[in-house]
């Protein structure tokens, strides 16, 4: 680890770690959905603020950049999505969602405070940098529409181009170690919304979608086998399984979501195209009275890490949490927009993986073969543990800035 990073981390102590454990608790106690996130958005800024950034809110509707400059040198951009997820939590933690249906169980509370928690202890210890820290807290990343709306209202013409994408996702990985699979290390994801209509009992009939799902999936799965991956799943509102949702006096035989992951830009075309044939030919063959709809209700564009960038980076967060501790997890099924800003700002990008599983709970599982069955992502159950978790996420975030950013020159 180099001087500057250890002067830089002596800021996290047992105190600063209290009361950034106590921001994330009230994070999680109020999840908030993708461009409604005004309470952690007034939250962010006002940390923000008072660590010494100049701030701007609303950038791509409910997003927030802080700039922090330090001198000449690189400017570094630092990312953490802050939105939520239309799940009902179970976790039965004591900070658990206030907000009914609303949870945040993917981790962006988690990525905000390691955010924050970086940036102060990145304005605290100035004089061991040169630079700008660009640091971009992203809306709406769970539709996939956030990191577009932000470079759309002028991310970069307002606040500078920056010389580096970096940014981080907790997953179902031992808390303490870090994660990062260089060149393509998300799926490009498309999710689409299904309705098949049926007719006066000349339609496919009541609870079609999970045989209609089923069909389509092993269709596609046959047809794209060398492609990617298919995921489709059946509409959960009754309506939409038991032939009674209307549109336009026609009724709604199935209503399904389907899940399309692929790894290129032409396997991702040649997939949307068997999917559209497959769900014509389903609906010709179960004797639809009209033609189904598919609706586009989110696109993610493949994350392709640099592979110097993850070189540089990940050498640097080993060094602070040790190198045994990083790992590379392989291509992830995930959808994630973090790509976006490096391709708008033609940018190297380097996302990693940052655990959030008690070690112990893991090593048992892992023993017994029974790690799927630790709730992952998206799950009501998903809750990485506080600790190690926070640590190593602003441990990292502090390093990988710092390995980019210019060497100090003295006090500003």
């Amino acid at each position: 680890m180099s001087d500057e990073t250890t002067r830089v981390l002596a800021g996290l102590d047992e105190a600063r770690r209290r009361e950034l454990a106590g921001l994330y608790r009230d994070l999680h106690s109020h999840p908030e959905l993708s461009f409604a996130e005004h309470h952690t958005a007034a939250e962010v800024a006002r940390r923000s603020r008072a660590y010494g950034y100049e701030m701007t809110e609303g950038v791509g509707r409910t997003g927030v950049v802080a700039v922090l400059r330090g001198g000449a040198g690189p400017t570094v951009l630092l990312r953490a999505d802050f939105d939520a997820l239309p799940v009902e939590e179970r976790t039965g933690l004591p900070y658990a969602s206030t907000s009914g249906g609303v949870m945040h169980a993917c981790g962006h509370d988690m990525h905000t405070t390691c955010l924050l928690g970086a940036m102060r202890l990145l304005a605290e210890g100035r004089e061991h940098w040169s630079g700008t820290v660009l640091a971009v807290f992203q809306p709406a990343e769970e539709t996939g529409r956030g990191a577009r709306e932000m470079v759309d209202d002028g991310l970069f013409t307002r606040f500078g181009k920056p010389d580096v994408v970096l940014g981080q996702h907790v997953i179902r990985m031992p808390a303490g170690t870090v994660g990062c699979h260089p060149g393509t290390a998300y799926a490009a994801t498309d999710v689409l919304r299904v309705r098949m209509f049926g007719g006066d009992g000349t339609g496919t009939g009541p609870g079609p979608a999970d045989a209609t799902a089923t069909r389509l999936e092993a269709a596609l799965t046959r047809e794209m086998s060398d492609a990617g991956t298919v995921r489709i799943t059946a509409g959960d509102r009754p309506p939409a399984v038991d032939g009674s949702a209307q549109d336009n006096g026609v009724p709604v035989a199935a209503e399904l979501k389907v899940s399309l992951r692929t790894c290129s830009a032409p396997m991702r075309q040649r997939a949307l195209d068997a999917l559209e044939r497959a769900v014509r030919e389903e609906a010709t063959a179960s004797g639809a009275v009209r033609d189904p709809e598919i609706d586009r209700l989110g696109t993610f564009p493949s994350l392709v890490n640099d592979m110097d960038a993850v070189d540089r980076t990940m050498t640097a967060i080993g060094a602070v949490i040790g190198a045994d501790k990083v790992v590379d997890p392989g291509l992830l099924p995930g959808g994630e927009d973090i790509g976006v800003f490096g391709t708008a700002a033609d940018v190297p990008v380097c996302f990693w993986q940052f655990g959030g599983t008690d070690p112990d709970t893991y090593a048992k599982a892992e023993a017994a073969g029974t790690t799927r069955e630790i709730p992952t992502n998206h799950s009501p159950f998903f809750a990485p543990v506080i600790e190690p978790t926070l640590t190593t996420g602003i441990s990292a975030m502090v390093a990988a800035a710092l390995a980019w950013l210019g060497p100090g020159g003295g006090r500003r």
